[in-house]
């Protein structure tokens, strides 16, 4: 009976230390979501779809993808394949942390906590030393995902308000946020350099070449994401343990 009352307490004790640990990550998510909000709100969507859309997809890469095949009238299908494959990191992430897992931790948790990985939130759990509570992670998720709604909705709202060059000059900051992405990596390994070059000429390709424009912008992602990542994964695999 004394275990009951002593296992709530630690429970409360790792959701408030997520949620402190996850404030950051919830005042960047805001900022990106912001200007996703704005890219929302020109192609007609409003505040609550653009919540919805951000309350079911924690991913910017993804997010951005979407938003760019609705206002294309892409098909759902197509949609669905797309933010997959941009997504499917966060499978490997999942199971990377059910390794951190108790054995006993029930499937709901497991599944719960695969529901809220992200980048960030895949980073700090990762750091616990020894077994990963899942609690400690809904923590963060919690504050997390509530800064990226709040963002997507607030740049909906400000898209309305703001005149419509000003809106649409606040797009740039779109590009700034990929570019945060890709210099980091890029800086380390002339590889990730060079790929990155290549993603951006067959883009261009792709979207200029007579044939290969007629491709749906979905797709088009589809085939760049799946041909150039499984080129790099065969030519220069990652090392277990490295």
């Amino acid at each position: 009976m004394t275990g009951l009352p002593i296992t709530l307490k630690m429970d409360r004790k790792l959701f408030a230390k997520g949620l402190r640990d996850g404030i950051p990550i919830s005042m960047g998510y805001l900022a990106v979501a912001f200007t996703l909000g704005i890219a929302a709100g020109n192609i007609n969507m409003d505040a609550l779809q653009s919540f919805f859309m951000s309350l079911g997809m924690v991913a910017s890469a993804g997010e951005y993808a979407a938003i760019i095949l609705i206002g294309s009238a892409a098909g759902v299908l197509e949609m669905i394949a797309t933010t997959f494959i941009i997504n499917l990191r966060y499978f490997l992430m999942s199971c990377s942390l059910s390794q951190k897992l108790a054995p006993d931790v029930p499937m709901w948790k497991r599944m719960l906590l695969a529901w809220f990985v992200t980048d960030e939130l895949f980073g700090i759990s990762s750091a616990v030393e020894g077994y990963l509570d899942p609690v400690y992670t809904y923590g963060a998720a919690v504050v997390s995902i509530a800064g990226w709604c709040l963002g997507t909705v607030l740049g909906v709202i400000a898209g309305d308000i703001l005149p419509v060059r000003l809106a649409s000059a606040m797009n740039v900051a779109l590009y700034g946020m990929f570019l945060a992405i890709i210099i980091p990596p890029a800086k380390k390994s002339s590889f990730m350099a060079a790929l990155v070059l290549i993603s951006m000429v067959l883009s261009y390709i792709f979207s200029a070449a007579p044939l290969l424009s007629e491709i749906s912008e979905g797709f088009r992602i589809i085939i760049l994401t799946v041909v150039i990542a499984g080129a790099a994964a065969f030519i220069r695999p990652v090392k277990e343990g490295v």
